[in-house]
């Protein structure tokens, strides 16, 4: 897998975003705001790889007067214009309270090749041992 591809828009970047939505809103609204912000990358060129919902984490200093936040992971491919315009949504989205959007190195993509690697290996090995244990019995 190589680091991105040529296009009629330019080149293709990968990149990690992390952002942190206000924890006091209920779940279904945490969603609602993961769900219009991965539709704001796909409308905005991009594709999304994956999401990772890391739930609410204890702040290490209050932002915004708040102690507790949501933390969402995602990896996506878009344009190198693209980063402004993600800053300028998180930064009019009201309830994300903090992000960091970093451009994927590399090295940082075999990291997540191997990972998912493992992910696919352990999925694959816990299905086959709940296979043999409902057989076995």
């Amino acid at each position: 897998m190589s680091g991105g591809h040529i296009s009629m828009k330019g080149l293709t970047k990968r990149y990690e975003t992390v952002y942190i939505v206000n924890a006091s809103l209920d779940d279904a609204q945490i969603d609602a705001i993961i769900e219009k912000t991965k539709e704001f990358i796909v409308k905005q060129g991009g594709e999304i790889q994956e999401v990772e919902k890391w739930g609410r984490k204890r702040l290490s200093f209050p932002i915004q007067k708040k102690n507790n936040g949501f933390y969402v992971v995602t990896y996506f491919s878009a344009p190198g214009d693209f980063v402004t315009k993600l800053t300028r949504y998180y930064h009019l989205e009201e309830q994300i309270i903090r992000h960091l959007t970093i451009l994927l190195d590399k090295k940082a993509l075999l990291a997540l090749e191997q990972k998912a690697k493992e992910k696919e290996a352990s999925g694959e090995a816990q299905g086959e041992s709940s296979a043999e244990s409902t057989s076995g019995a």
